[in-house]
């Protein structure tokens, strides 16, 4: 009888246990997921000649089954083995055909049902468009025209995207070069049950700086696996008369584009032998040039493994690199080349020498171009009288921006040298145009001495973007536009200078982003698209941006916001949602710059905190958290002690306005949020609980350098024992929640980062919680995934924050 009594009891107390722990994905509350489920607005693509806009429906979120199939992790990419292509790509479900001038819209027709489309593009025309169609068994290529209103196959599912990017190039607007899986392709690869030996790697006696990489190859099987599936051919169609043709051999195609003349192909290929120890893009490659019969014209470049590099994070690879071809000529190549063995610690006058290569290719043509002093970062192309250039240096976070006349090497005039990290001085980005060859360059009026600048317009009110002129022969800038409240406005792109028509995306904290015509001329707008407000469950909340300063005159910011009617004075003080992400800095002044504006749309994503200002929460969500070290120093030399202090000057600022309870705040984060939120949670004792999700917590597993700091765990030991929360779990004593993907393939946040701190904490004594969901990277996709996410947060919040039990 005491037997039967004691199974009883077993079994109740079982049910119990069930009934407080729920197995299996959970539901957050309805207000919380249907925020969640809101549909999303399309995503749009306009045409080279700006009067055709593509809107592209995006589906909600995939589900868990979809996110279950089959996966290769190789070489730093993850593919689906039965559709060869990426496993994690973002697709589109419908294509909607819109006219910018009269506002009618036109369903493209043909599609099939539940349509996974990726990878759309505009011919250069604007006449026609392709993209891609996913399906379990492969990926297909489908092509459409404007004046039919409708796409059909034109090829079946044979098209390799194993390297993600752009499976396909348009040649002309009436023909595509694309890659396809070979037709003659070999059996699929069969592992070897018994090893034919052990696996070696062997150091070269030089020092190298190696990030943590994850999905590397690691037997002879995976790289079989690799050349198996990124092997493709490339293959023309003309879609005027429908035939193929192959061009050139199959290969592990990385990339292939056509001179602005479309006369010639650059084919960069990928071979053997491979690596263990870095990602596929920086595995051997052989770089062409073919004509468009498929012939070798030249060998541009044969790049061996990249395996070992100078330390730092200027270091490059030595000989060419960044090939490409100039946008405003026929067939010419440039590239760089860095003159300081790619060593960012050599003194040297000139870092990168600049190339050019122009069709036939002859030996011996090639000639030199600019010098840079500091490493080099990119080039807008305008004509043979004029080109802008980029350069840069980490250390300093120096940013220089040049004018230059293509083929004179003496010629460049440095127009602005600044931080990158000084927001108020950005003078924005130098506007282009479509030229005859269909590429993008310099807009110029004048003559060419005028050119066109828009940027963000960081201001101490906010963001306030613009658009100017640039005189080239007085190097100053003419305000034609800017951005006023009660709105947030941006500038898209210059539609027609002459009549002063810019497109431009205008929102406010009650409306949703919406595309124009605005004449900065006369004022006239006149609006392109008309998307419904897709939050109604938040209409009515509070939004300020809220200044203060740090302990040591530091100014800081956050965005808060406050629940619908809510009145401090009435209402009294709330639970807190805190959400930050660190950012280093070279200067205090850059460092405490206002960032954003008060009249942006509230977006919500997967991972936002405003979700829960429909549970009674205040959320001070991008607050910020500035790590500086100015000169010699190094910011996170300082780190612990900056982190907290930011903490406590947000706490104290929303806690003197009779915002945010004391004893109720939670801090979160992502990523290196996450590893913000378990520092704070040891070191100080700011807040109720901690939400971290996708984090690393022991810097010694990333030991040649994480985020900002180049220095090596050999280095800087105390520095990455300082900085590591797993080092002082013992300190952690509230309640923390670790979120994680299981599959995360970030550089250095792998789940068994969250289990080590989990079973730190845990075997300390102190109260954490780890959810690891299956099949998720490092962001979530999948609906229950999300769902069960948004679950645990709100659990958490509800248990340790909301309604917390205070000591006396």
């Amino acid at each position: 009888m005491k037997n039967h009594i004691w199974v009883i009891a077993l079994l109740l107390l079982s049910a119990t246990l069930s009934a407080q722990a729920p197995s299996g994905y959970q539901m957050p509350p309805k207000a919380i997921a249907d925020l969640a489920n809101a549909p999303l607005p399309p995503a749009l693509r306009i045409n080279s000649t700006r009067d055709w806009m593509m809107l592209m429906e995006r589906p909600g979120y995939p589900s868990i089954e979809e996110l279950a199939q089959p996966e290769l992790r190789l070489a730093g990419l993850r593919m689906n083995p039965r559709t060869n292509g990426s496993s994690r790509s973002y697709s589109y479900s419908g294509l909607t055909l819109k006219h910018m001038e009269s506002g009618r819209t036109f369903a493209v027709s043909g599609l099939p049902n539940d349509a996974q489309i990726e990878n759309l593009s505009w011919s250069p025309d604007g006449q026609r468009f392709a993209f891609t169609i996913t399906t379990n068994t492969g990926i297909a290529l489908w092509a459409g025209t404007v004046a039919g209103k409708s796409a059909k196959a034109i090829t079946g599912p044979r098209v390799n995207d194993a390297m993600g990017g752009m499976p396909y190039d348009w040649i002309g607007s009436a023909q595509i070069l694309v890659k396809l899986l070979p037709e003659d392709r070999e059996a699929l690869p069969q592992e070897r049950l018994v090893p034919t030996g052990p696996i070696t790697q062997e150091s070269a006696g030089q020092k190298t700086t190696l990030r943590t990489y994850q999905d590397l190859l690691e037997n002879a099987y995976d790289e079989d696996l690799f050349e198996y599936y990124t092997t493709a051919e490339l293959v023309m169609l003309n879609l005027q008369d429908e035939t193929a043709k192959a061009f050139a051999e199959a290969g592990m195609i990385a990339g292939a584009s056509p001179s602005p003349d479309d006369q010639y192909i650059l084919v960069e290929t990928i071979h053997r032998p491979f690596s263990y120890l870095v990602p596929y893009y920086r595995f051997p490659t052989t770089t062409e040039v073919y004509d468009l019969k498929g012939n070798l014209v030249k060998l541009i470049n044969e790049q061996p493994l990249i395996e070992q590099l100078p330390k730092g994070f200027g270091a490059v690879a030595e000989g060419k690199r960044r090939i490409s071809w100039r946008d405003d000529q026929p067939a010419t190549l440039y590239w760089v080349e860095a003159q300081d063995g790619g060593d960012p610690e050599r003194e040297t006058a000139v870092r990168d020498r600049l190339f050019y290569w122009t069709a036939p290719f002859q030996d011996g043509s090639i000639e030199a171009g600019l010098d840079f002093e500091l490493r080099f970062s990119g080039i807008v192309w305008g004509n043979t009288s004029t080109a802008i250039a980029y350069e840069y240096w980490w250390a300093t976070r120096k940013l220089k921006t040049s004018v230059f006349t293509p083929g004179q090497p003496k010629s460049k005039t440095v127009l602005f040298d600044r931080s990158y990290q000084d927001r108020y001085s950005d003078p924005g980005s130098f506007e282009t145009t479509y030229n005859d060859y269909g590429e993008q360059v310099l807009l110029m009026a004048d003559d060419g001495q005028t050119l066109f600048l828009t940027g963000e317009g960081a201001s101490q009110e906010g963001n306030r973007p613009f658009i100017r002129t640039f005189n080239l022969k007085s190097k100053e800038a003419t305000e034609l536009w800017r951005s006023e409240a009660p709105y947030y406005e941006s500038p898209v792109f210059i539609l027609d200078a002459a009549q002063g028509l810019a497109v431009t995306r205008r929102e406010s904290p009650e409306d949703p982003p919406n595309y124009f015509i605005r004449n900065w001329k006369t004022g006239e707008m006149n609006a392109i698209t008309n998307f419904n407000h897709p939050y109604p469950g938040l209409a009515g909340i509070e939004k300020q941006v809220v200044q203060y300063k740090r302990k040591d005159g530091l100014d800081l910011q956050g965005d808060l916001y406050l629940p619908k009617g809510y009145d401090p004075k009435t209402d009294g003080a709330l639970p807190v949602i805190m959400w930050a992400y660190p950012r280093e800095f070279k200067s205090k002044g850059d460092a405490g710059q206002v960032q954003g504006s008060p009249y942006e749309f509230v977006r919500l994503y997967w991972g936002s905190p405003l979700y829960w200002l429909t549970q009674g929460y205040a959320v001070f969500d991008r607050v910020a958290m500035p790590i500086v070290g100015e000169e010699d120093e190094e910011p996170n030399d300082f780190f612990r002690e900056q982190l907290v202090g930011n903490a406590e000057a947000a706490i104290d600022v929303l806690a003197e306005q009779g915002i945010a309870d004391r004893n109720r705040i939670a801090v979160g984060g992502h990523s290196y949020g996450a590893f913000m939120t378990a520092n704070l949670l040891a070191h100080s004792d700011l807040f109720a609980a901690g939400i971290a999700r996708s984090g690393a917590y022991n810097r010694t597993l990333t030991p040649f350098g994480f985020q900002s700091e180049e220095r090596t765990y050999w280095d800087a030991p105390e520095v990455y024992y300082t900085m590591s929360p797993f080092m002082h779990a013992d300190k952690v004593n509230e309640p923390l929640l670790m979120i994680h993907g299981e599959a995360d393939n970030n550089s250095g946040t792998f789940p068994l980062q969250s289990e080590r701190m989990y079973q730190a904490i845990n075997g300390l004594g102190g109260k954490a919680r780890l959810v690891m969901l299956p099949h998720e990277s490092h962001g979530y996709r999948a609906k229950e995934s999300i769902m069960h996410m948004l679950y645990e947060q709100d659990a958490w919040l509800d248990k340790y924050v909301k309604n917390r039990e205070v000591k006396p």
